[in-house]
């Protein structure tokens, strides 16, 4: 077989793999695994605003320090958000034509309220980060901001009670998406055996329910006066 021969076969095999179930699956798994990553790494660079102006605004400075690097890491995330949400819009298509006819009485027996509404949760989130990098990247849609001075920004920012408020919610949903979506990712990963299996639904739960409050804390400090 000649290598233009192989390359195209190669390439038909993994069209193949992506069309079905399982590879859609797996493109959420890879895709949700980067993102959970990077919003970790996210909270905790935040967080740092308890430290004060020198702290963050270093940590700023250091995100900044390599624009190579950052906007090759911009357009990993970029690309992991959208072909997450086309995998995910994909395979419930796939399991709409699955089941043509609806039930006439729907039980939502092993479903959970995180699971259905994984699909709106996913599109308003995007939404919200497109909205945060304009509040506190790029400055358009902040009113006060000034280039380079993160602790000034996140201040100013959420001194706003309706910025506030958009991002509560928001993380709120987005505790609802990981909880359910952490756990979803382990079993496309095949990490589904009974004996570890309950842990690793705690662990989904109790990570997404850390990364809301850490988020969370900050707006609800600004508005408390506690971060000024």
């Amino acid at each position: 077989m000649s290598a233009a021969a192989s390359t195209f076969a190669q390439k038909a095999q993994s069209h193949r793999f992506y069309d079905s179930t399982i590879g859609k699956k797996a493109v959420m798994a890879v895709t949700g695994a980067i993102l959970f990553g990077f919003v970790v790494v996210h909270m905790l660079g935040n967080l740092q605003v308890y430290f004060g102006p020198e702290k963050i605004n270093a940590y700023g400075e250091l995100l900044h320090s390599s624009p190579g690097l950052l906007w090759t890491a911009r357009l990993i995330l970029l690309t992991s958000v959208v072909l997450h949400i086309v995998a995910a819009l994909q395979l419930a298509a796939l399991n709409k034509k699955a089941r043509p006819v609806g039930y006439v009485r729907k039980k939502n027996i092993a479903s959970t309220y995180a699971s259905r509404t994984m699909l709106v949760s996913g599109p308003i989130i995007f939404f919200f980060l497109v909205y945060h990098l304009l509040h506190f990247t790029t400055g358009q849609a902040h009113p006060n901001f000034r280039a380079g001075d993160v602790y000034h920004n996140v201040i100013a920012g959420f001194q706003q009670p309706a910025a506030s408020i958009a991002y509560i919610v928001a993380m709120i949903l987005l505790v609802n998406h990981l909880h359910h979506g952490v756990w979803s990712m382990f079993q496309s990963l095949g990490l589904n055996h009974p004996r570890y299996m309950p842990w690793l639904r705690r662990f989904s739960a109790a990570a997404a329910i850390l990364i809301g409050v850490g988020n969370i804390s900050i707006p609800v400090s600004v508005l408390a006066g506690l971060l000024q």
